[in-house]
């Protein structure tokens, strides 16, 4: 299993072997260091997608270290 990446400032989890540039806000403050995560399917129907003020679709962690 590839290595999950995410970004410090939206959360937004990615394989390290992408970009090493977070695909949704371009931010290059990446960490391995995170807990648990949430799929966002439809943000504009989520209350979770509203709590995190997600607004793309994707995977996001909720705890980031």
């Amino acid at each position: 299993m590839a290595t999950r990446l995410v970004c410090r400032e939206c959360h937004r989890v990615q394989n390290a072997d992408e970009e090493q540039a977070c695909e949704s806000c371009g931010s290059t403050s990446l960490t391995e260091d995170w807990a648990g995560y949430v799929v966002i399917a439809h943000p504009e129907d989520s209350e979770i997608a509203r709590e995190m003020e997600v607004t793309e679709p994707g995977a996001y962690a909720l705890k980031v270290r």
